[in-house]
């Protein structure tokens, strides 16, 4: 069923803080002592995200993973991109592994993460991004399946003003509509680190492109399609929550929607073609 409206579990998760300086204390203890409960010295599952300059961002990321509904034992690993704002100091005071990265894009500061994952399965998040509590679960039942070596989530956007819902939905379905299409031939443009899974043996094996562009993601769901089946994940009540902050950039949402549009119908026929794009950039 489709969310005609904000998760009211988004909304306990919403801190209304501007930098790290308005933290208090006692959130930083709510958190951790949910983490606490939940994160395992011998985890099966490493969830792994890059941050970059997410001091707030961060927070409710890692607040949503410490409410998750799991009997997977699982680890949380945050690598601080180079931060220029108090990312680091945000990462300090929660109970998770924290590395530092500072050469800047996230396939650096994802393969560091990857070495240093204790599980067999890597799960992908974003920081800043809301994660439901059956999230581990709905990712792991796929990725777990025979002959599976990559999953990819789906995504839903938060609403604010000039960006309702109701209109997010249909931006949201039609979006779906050609992943269903693109998964046929070329699964990797539907692979976003904000919800993507993979196990880790082969992932060790392909590698995060190791630069400052975008789409080492996809680049990696394209190299694992040697090793088995890439699969999505797509039960709408796992999808991960983000800020409309991309779609903003575009302007208005009619203005995002022709955009959007215009992108689809550019590759359209592409995506029946298993050959590899010249264009990879497109993969974002």
């Amino acid at each position: 069923m489709r969310q005609l409206k904000n998760p009211e579990w988004i909304d306990e998760l919403k801190f209304e803080y501007d930098n790290f300086d308005q933290i208090p204390s006692h959130v930083f203890d709510k958190i951790n002592s949910d983490l606490d409960k939940v994160l395992s010295k011998e985890p099966l599952v490493s969830i792994v995200m890059t941050a970059w300059n997410e001091e707030v961002n961060l927070l409710r990321t890692i607040a949503s993973l410490s409410k998750m509904k799991t009997q997977i034992p699982f680890e949380i690993i945050v690598i601080n991109n180079n931060s220029q704002d108090r990312t680091q100091d945000t990462m300090d005071n929660l109970h998770i592994k924290r590395l530092f990265q500072p050469k800047q894009g996230c396939g650096f500061a994802r393969q560091l993460g990857m070495e240093h994952a204790a599980g067999k399965y890597i799960l992908l998040a974003d920081a800043d991004c809301y994660y439901p509590s059956c999230w581990v679960d709905e990712m792991m039942d796929v990725l777990r399946q025979p002959n599976v070596v990559c999953v990819y989530g789906r995504y839903s956007f938060i609403s604010e003003e000039g960006f309702p819902r109701w209109k997010l939905t249909l931006l949201e379905i039609m979006k779906d509509m050609f992943a269903e299409i693109r998964h046929i031939k070329r699964p990797y443009y539907n692979s976003f680190g904000l919800s993507m899974g993979f196990v880790k043996e082969h992932g060790m094996k392909v590698g995060f492109v190791p630069s400052k562009w975008r789409g080492d993601d996809g680049m990696l769901c394209l190299g694992l399609m040697k090793y088995g089946k890439i699969k999505q994940v797509r039960s709408n009540k796992a999808r991960a929550w983000t800020e409309p902050r991309t779609l903003k950039r575009s302007g208005s949402f009619s203005q995002v929607l022709k955009e959007r549009i215009l992108i689809e119908a550019k590759r359209f026929k592409g995506n029946f073609n298993s050959k590899m794009p010249k264009d990879m950039s497109m993969m974002e």
